[in-house]
């Protein structure tokens, strides 16, 4: 499993983890034969620099104060074409985005939400993926798209709750 956004980590060098990701989208975007634009960069490296999943009107707002497109759409392609070229997740039911650290290898991302701290946690099991695909196949069903999000208490949140009681 690996840990994203992690607000409970103190340790944590956010300089380092944002040079890797975009390092990571420039060598995606060359073997895909796309540009990372300089909103589509500064968009990645906010998104993760807030470490936390980022909803598109506060990109916006952020990319805005910075001097950028300020237009909706500018914004909604530059998410758009991150998340086709799988540089970042779409974490649905907060309807925000979040960086993705194997974004050099195709995987499915699946997702551990706290409702305390909103930490997000992504985890990547080819396994749930295959099962998914064959009980649907065995319906006669065409898996198109897949979204799993696990809602619930991290271990930091779980002993912070402890430790109250």
């Amino acid at each position: 499993m690996t840990e994203h956004h992690n607000s409970h980590e103190h340790a944590h060098n956010h300089d380092v983890c944002i040079e890797q990701a975009l390092e990571t989208a420039e060598a995606v975007c060359s073997e895909q034969g796309q540009r990372l634009t300089k909103v589509r960069r500064r968009a990645l490296e906010l998104i993760w620099q807030s470490h936390r999943p980022l909803g598109a009107y506060q990109l916006l707002a952020k990319l805005a104060e910075e001097g950028f497109n300020s237009a909706p759409p500018t914004v909604y392609r530059a998410l758009d074409f991150l998340l086709a070229a799988g540089l970042i997740h779409k974490v649905e039911s907060m309807n925000a985005y979040l960086g993705c650290a194997h974004a050099d290898q195709p995987h499915k991302g699946y997702f551990l939400i706290c409702d305390e701290c909103q930490n997000v946690m992504e985890f990547d099991y080819q396994d749930i993926h295959q099962s998914l695909v064959k009980k649907a196949a065995e319906q006669g069903f065409e898996l198109r798209a897949e979204t799993i999000e696990l809602t619930g208490l991290c271990a930091e949140c779980r002993a912070q709750e402890s430790s109250e009681s």
